[in-house]
């Protein structure tokens, strides 16, 4: 039997529902969804957008980074997005840069990460710069977009991950009931 992404998808939230938890990598079904480059872009800034949206930022670096993001993101059109690139680099290059420490640890460096959905934006604009064909690059975004670290279960997909994936499903049919309507006038 075939299933479509979104139904794959759909079953990931029922497990959570029934077991707590489910593994990240059962994301891996969105790459087949992100193959198309317009696709995996649109999905990126998607998440960026998302990500620039929360709330709790009001002063400091992180703050000017957000909203930088902010203005970038502004207008973009769903699905063929035209991002500044100039722009978009520079300020890839400043988040970079504003979440550039790392410890050594037994197995080697480790970046620490301050602000996680500042991390959402940098790997979003780097997908979008550099990795356009890159699906398991949009399923890592998503995976770290929906991951939710809870004692219990460490860094799977739990309970506060199943309205994240439903936003995703519901972002996918968006997008494909507009890509429907440009192919029919």
């Amino acid at each position: 039997m075939c299933t479509t992404v979104q139904e794959a998808l759909l079953k990931i939230i029922h497990e959570i529902e029934a077991c707590g938890q489910a593994n990240p990598t059962k994301l891996t079904v969105l790459k087949k969804w992100l193959a198309r480059p317009e696709r995996l872009s649109a999905f990126a800034l998607w998440i960026a957008g998302q990500a620039v949206s929360r709330k709790g930022q009001k002063g400091g670096a992180a703050a000017a980074l957000f909203q930088e993001a902010r203005l970038l993101l502004a207008g973009l059109d769903k699905i063929t997005a035209k991002l500044n690139r100039r722009t978009a680099q520079r300020l890839h290059e400043r988040l970079r840069s504003f979440q550039d420490e790392y410890r050594n640890q037994r197995w080697g460096p480790v970046r620490i990460v301050h602000n996680r959905n500042l991390l959402l934006v940098e790997e979003a604009l780097s997908i979008c710069l550099w990795h356009i064909d890159s699906p398991s690059h949009g399923y890592k975004l998503a995976a770290d977009y929906c991951r939710h670290y809870d004692f219990r279960y460490g860094h799977s997909l739990n309970g506060p991950s199943r309205a994240r994936i439903e936003d995703i499903v519901r972002f996918m049919s968006a997008v494909e009931a507009l890509e429907v309507k440009r192919k029919c006038p």
